[in-house]
């Protein structure tokens, strides 16, 4: 290809490799040059993309709005203005209000109506007389709360979707940031720093510079002094949402927009390299030049993938697709190793095929049972002055204005049957968890059917439906057994303390101890210098019953320190931009400092699934988990009484409650699992 207009047809080239792979469903793994659109929910990424083919046909809402890819294919017509989707082939779209309900449609038809998200993109190709050759594909917004019925890990769901595109080398990074935001906490940026930590193929974008405090500035972000890209920043305008809810003509807004720019300030001098036309045309430019500059290797990778196809085109010279038995003997032959494969992922395999990199399957569900779930009972149990708190109410509530003599059983029933109702959540969770990784199972073991992309959509699509039929039984019945133990209490039970233990039993609790006994040593990240990444360094930690030490190396003959556990509690932390490790802190109850001069001791791992392994150890140590919910008003403190009686009853109670809750605690973390296994995991293993 030589001239413009030889590079103008490259994007149009790779259209229809997408377009071609996208309809044939191929096991073929080809790395497309493309640019893929990352944002937060509501920083604008929706307005940017209408603003280049200046119609408005993108769905909108409160929410997560984009919940499939789009690949959007903008291509240039003189004459023609009109759309057309790939699984609606033949059609075309001239009113773009039927596009946004076709999108709408689609998404549903796969996530169904309540705010699911699925990974399939739609594929959506425009002709304009406004646009220039370009394609991008828009991801689902990050988001951290789940709506409707999303999945309580929907933020990690997201997470991973996004990373699938862009951590793809071929692939450009659109990160839409809003500038009425703090740039160093972008989630864009922090997503495009973990695949591209150097910005070689990310390329900025600052929306609503007009939504900015009086007096502040986004010039040193668009000028790339601050948090600097290789391929910088384009500052836009977009419509505001009354502009939007007015229907104001993009036209108008991009008008407005180029005079916001060259009447500001801080923007004049550089708003020749700022606005929608200008960011359109450098898009274009930047994804013309990456597929130039990557189609050597792209055809070297289609001649492989070619070689292969023929070589197993060739096994199948002599096939008679008209064959029923052929093909009665492919299908069974291919459910039976899915059967297969799906034990090993669950139940664990000797063979030389299982992952040296991570837990999966089985190995993480097990870890769901034996330290997730157990730590985040123990989140609940850990609120001890909320506790004390309720109970002194109930007994006040209870005896009214006549007061009392005796101690109230009343009081302690209420207490244990609102401690039970709060089991409920972290057993739903636990459920959530198992789905998702089932679900992952499954994805994982499908991939073995590529070459025939109705059989395993089909697959996925029973094999979902049958996980979600298991997960409303499941949960059907984790109600049932929550209501069982609220509907008797048991005070005979053998480990009950009792009235009169209760009464004698010394007002604070001591933890127990049997001895200083070793539960983990690992490699842990120490943050010296406060919350700075760069002051981490990893050490070699042995934690015990009673004591945290940490050494240089595993030798364990250099010991750097010796924290006591007494007092100490475990909080989270949010990772910094440029961290890809995920921090977590002990801190002292009574604010002193924990550690040389800091009063935090802040420690790292490299994946949540080692911070979650990390926080069970500590709670065999008794370092439970902050709690953050307490009233933030000062009632509490009026409610401190002066009557040594009540004072005396409300421990009473407290440790009658203690008593009990640690038997329903240790029966829930028996049984949970059990219904999981028996009604989920056991019957899928059964059924496939």
């Amino acid at each position: 290809m030589s001239g413009n207009s030889g590079m103008e047809r490259l994007i149009p080239i790779v259209n229809m490799l997408q377009d071609s792979f996208a309809s044939l469903g191929t096991s073929i793994q080809i790395d497309l040059p493309q640019i893929a659109v990352v944002g937060s929910q509501s920083a604008g990424k929706s307005s940017v993309l209408e603003n280049f083919v200046g119609k408005d046909f993108l769905p909108r809402g409160s929410g997560i709005v984009t919940r499939r890819p789009l690949i959007l294919q903008l291509l240039y017509s003189k004459n023609a203005e009109y759309a057309e989707f790939l699984h609606a082939k033949g059609k075309k779209f001239a009113d773009f209000d039927q596009v946004r309900k076709e999108i709408e449609d689609e998404t549903n038809r796969l996530t169904g109506s309540n705010k699911g998200i699925s990974s399939i993109p739609i594929n959506l190709r425009i002709y304009s007389p406004h646009v220039l050759n370009l394609t991008l594909v828009d991801l689902p917004g990050i988001t951290k709360v789940p709506v409707g019925d999303q999945p309580a890990d929907i933020e990690i769901q997201i997470r991973n979707m996004i990373l699938d595109f862009i951590s793809k080398d071929n692939c450009l990074i659109l990160a839409v940031t809003p500038a009425n935001s703090d740039l160093a906490n972008s989630d864009a940026l922090k997503l495009a720093r973990e695949v591209d930590p150097s910005g070689m193929r990310t390329i900025g974008v600052i929306t609503k510079l007009d939504l900015m405090d009086e007096g502040t500035d986004a010039r040193d972000i668009l000028e790339n002094r601050l948090l600097p890209l290789r391929r910088g920043y384009i500052g836009v305008v977009n419509r505001s949402q009354k502009d939007i809810d007015g229907r104001k003509d993009i036209k108008q807004a991009m008008a407005a927009e180029r005079q916001f720019f060259l009447a500001h300030p801080s923007y004049r001098h550089i708003a020749e390299r700022l606005g929608t036309p200008y960011l359109q045309k450098t898009l274009n430019q930047q994804l013309t030049n990456h597929i130039r500059d990557t189609l050597p290797a792209l055809r070297n990778k289609l001649q492989s993938q070619l070689l292969s196809l023929e070589k197993d085109v060739s096994e199948y010279k002599n096939f008679g697709y008209d064959d029923p038995s052929k093909k009665t003997k492919v299908l069974l032959s291919s459910l039976q190793n899915l059967s297969g494969d799906f034990d090993k992922h669950v139940l664990g395999s000797s063979s030389s095929e299982v992952s040296t990199k991570e837990l999966s399957g089985g190995a993480k569900i097990n870890r769901i049972f034996n330290e997730r779930f157990p730590f985040e009972l123990v989140k609940i149990e850990s609120d001890e002055k909320q506790l004390r708190q309720k109970i002194k109410i109930i007994i006040m509530n209870i005896r009214g204005v006549k007061g009392g003599l005796f101690t109230p059983d009343q009081a302690f029933e209420l207490t244990v049957k609102d401690q039970i109702k709060l089991l409920m959540v972290p057993s739903i969770k636990c459920v959530d968890l198992v789905i998702t990784e089932l679900i992952r199972i499954v994805n994982a073991i499908t991939e073995n059917l590529n070459k025939y992309p109705r059989l395993r959509e089909e697959i996925e699509r029973l094999a979902s439906l049958h996980l979600k039929s298991r997960e409303q039984v499941c949960k059907e019945n984790l109600s049932m057994y929550i209501d069982t133990q609220l509907s008797y209490i048991n005070t005979h039970h053998e480990d009950f303390i009792g009235f009169a233990n209760a009464s004698q039993k010394a007002s604070s609790e001591t933890k127990r101890k049997v001895g200083n006994e070793i539960i983990r040593k690992g490699y842990l990240g120490l943050h010296s210098g406060g919350s700075k990444i760069r002051g981490t360094r990893d050490y070699w930690f042995v934690l015990t019953t009673e004591t945290l030490s940490w050494f240089k190396d595993e030798t364990e003959t250099d010991k750097k320190y010796m924290l006591p556990l007494d007092g100490l509690k475990i909080r989270d932390l949010e990772s910094g931009l440029f961290s890809r490790r995920h921090p977590f802190a002990l801190f002292s109850t009574d604010g002193r400092n924990v550690y040389k001069d800091f009063k935090l001791l802040e420690l790292s791992c490299d994946s949540l699934e080692d911070v979650d392994s990390w926080k069970a150890s500590f709670l065999r140590a008794g370092v439970y988990p902050e709690k953050d919910n307490y009233p933030k008003s000062d009632d509490r403190d009026d409610m401190a009484s002066l009557d040594p009686q009540l004072e005396r009853e409300v421990e009473t109670i407290r440790n009658l409650v203690d008593s009990y809750m640690k038997i329903v605690n240790k029966t829930t973390r028996d049984m949970i699992p059990k219904i999981i296994m028996f009604l989920i995991i056991n019957n899928c293993i059964t059924e496939s």
